[in-house]
């Protein structure tokens, strides 16, 4: 049985129960034959350059999502509930035992899907020398029972195993994909409706349409990606015709866009003052919750985000709907410094603010809290370049605050996954620095936790000990604005901002 394409055009964000016994896919509608406008190509302009040459272990997982390169064995769908993708069902053994049936599948190289290339791709994520921030809370092992079967296991309960698997950063490859080195090339080995056939450094990708695709054929022939790190050349290059979608629109440009082009998403992103809690100035607990106390995101909603924004209410914002519901009265923080205590124990000390170039709404904020912080007796220096030339640096905690865009359900489109790898002690992206026991153990019963409205009441709960360190403070939830020429079709306006175009994107 041949299966839907998962992807759907996403309007809103409604977390589904996390669990379901067995998926089994319908019939595929999209058909084989000839697509009326087949020969135009999209020509798209995205905002982050790739890191590690769109090596999936890397931020540049997602542009593989977005363009419909790579595949895992499930996807996401609408409601952010696990969907087949290259897995047409499953199903739950035990609590640390899942079988996946394959799907009939063909790689971008022309080689066949098997449960061997499947064993073979999440054995390199689980070696990767920089592993995915997906397995930073979760051991598994994959076996091929036969040519169409895996099974997965995992080292403790995984409740949400099939959500992880459709995270970007575990989209399977042809074995040719993983070098002896370590580094993972999608070009050529996917197994989506478009194959990357060319990258050009950090400034261009060639996609063209992969006839031989399970889910039916692309009615583009092809994408043209440019990377254009700045938000207001993206939309000038939008304006002037030169793309047909370009994705973040500043919201300095977004009014300047005529009503047809402009496209507000709601997002699950939300802005942060990540502060570092492991080295330098803010290693401090009173100087911390000064400056915490010091900022006010709710002063950036229309300042900065010219009403694209809603104020920050904790790490996951109105976009994940049963936040409000359950979120937990923050307790035990540090007591502030006051000002005079600032300015005695940072004389002649300087907080080091970071922020990246990518979001153009960042350096502006950024600027607004170097006020806010300096008014409470911190001497602040920014320091504020695109992304990728800062990655290394935010990681080995050069900085003592960050102000950071953080896509909270990127990783599996539930939360535990995202607040592992930024917030536990060994987490694989956690900026802050921070090692916290009650935070280890708060994240650590959420991530145990198999009943949906009980395990987001955990998450909730580790969401209140993350804040009581005051290793991060929440400022703004985005609204996300995309740029879409009027001709443009079945473009994916997606809250988790993890796809863009597939099948049904067209040019009319």
């Amino acid at each position: 049985m041949r299966s839907t394409n998962p992807r759907v055009l996403f309007a809103a964000l409604v977390l589904s129960p996390l669990l379901t016994g067995c998926f089994v896919s319908g019939e595929d509608s999209s058909g084989k034959g000839a697509v009326p406008g087949a020969g135009d190509r999209l020509r798209i302009a995205l905002a982050v350059p790739p890191v590690q040459a769109l090596s999936p272990y890397s931020n540049d997982a997602t542009v593989l999502s977005k363009l419909s390169v790579a595949e895992g064995l499930t996807a996401l769908d609408g409601d952010g509930a696990a969907a087949p993708a290259l897995a047409k069902s499953w199903s739950q053994v035990d609590a640390t035992t899942w079988t996946f049936e394959l799907r009939e599948a063909t790689f971008q190289d022309g080689t066949e899907v098997t449960a061997e290339s499947v064993v073979n791709a999440l054995d390199q994520a689980n070696k990767a020398e920089t592993k995915p921030r997906v397995l930073s809370d979760v051991t598994l092992t994959a076996k091929a029972e036969d040519a169409g079967t895996v099974t997965i296991r995992t080292e403790a309960a995984d409740p949400v195993l099939p959500l992880r698997l459709a995270s970007p950063a575990l989209g399977v490859l042809s074995p040719k994909a993983y070098a002896a080195d370590g580094t993972v090339s999608p070009v050529g080995t996917g197994t989506g409706p478009f194959e990357i056939k060319k990258l050009t450094g950090k400034s261009k990708a060639t996609l063209d349409r992969f006839d031989a695709y399970w889910g039916g054929t692309a009615k583009a022939a092809g994408i043209d990606v440019t990377w254009i790190a700045d938000g207001t050349a993206r939309a000038n290059a939008l304006r002037s015709g030169d793309v047909d979608v370009a994705e973040w629109i500043p919201t300095a440009q977004a009014q300047l866009l005529k009503e047809d082009t402009r496209h507000e998403v709601p997002s699950v992103r939300t802005d942060s003052l990540v502060l570092n809690t492991a080295r330098g100035l803010l290693t401090d607990a009173p100087l911390r919750a000064a400056a915490r106390e010091a900022v006010d995101g709710g002063a950036l909603v229309d300042s900065v985000f010219g009403g694209y924004a809603d104020p920050g209410q904790g790490l996951f914002g109105p976009a994940v709907p049963w936040a409000a519901d359950h979120r937990v009265r923050v307790t035990g923080r540090a007591k502030a410094a006051t000002t005079a205590q600032v300015r005695s124990e940072t004389k002649g000390k300087v907080l080091r603010l970071a922020t990246y170039t990518n979001r153009a709404e960042l350096p502006e904020a950024a600027t607004v809290l170097q006020q806010q912080l300096e008014k409470a007796g911190f001497t602040v220096k920014q320091d504020v370049r695109e992304y990728t030339q800062m990655e290394a640096d935010l990681l080995a905690g050069r900085y003592d605050a960050l102000v950071f865009s953080r896509v909270t359900l990127l990783d599996t489109g539930d939360a535990v996954a995202y607040l592992a790898s930024d917030y536990t002690g060994d987490g694989v992206y956690n900026i802050a620095g921070l090692k916290d026991s009650g935070v280890d153990r708060a994240i650590r019963a959420a991530a145990e936790e198999g009943d949906a409205e009980r395990r987001q009441q955990k998450i909730m709960r580790a969401e209140a000990e993350i804040l009581r360190t005051d290793a991060v403070v929440p400022l703004v939830h985005e609204k996300v604005v995309q740029g879409i020429r009027p001709e443009v079709e079945g473009v994916l306006l997606d809250p988790r901002e993890r796809s863009l175009v597939d099948v049904g994107t067209r040019v009319k």
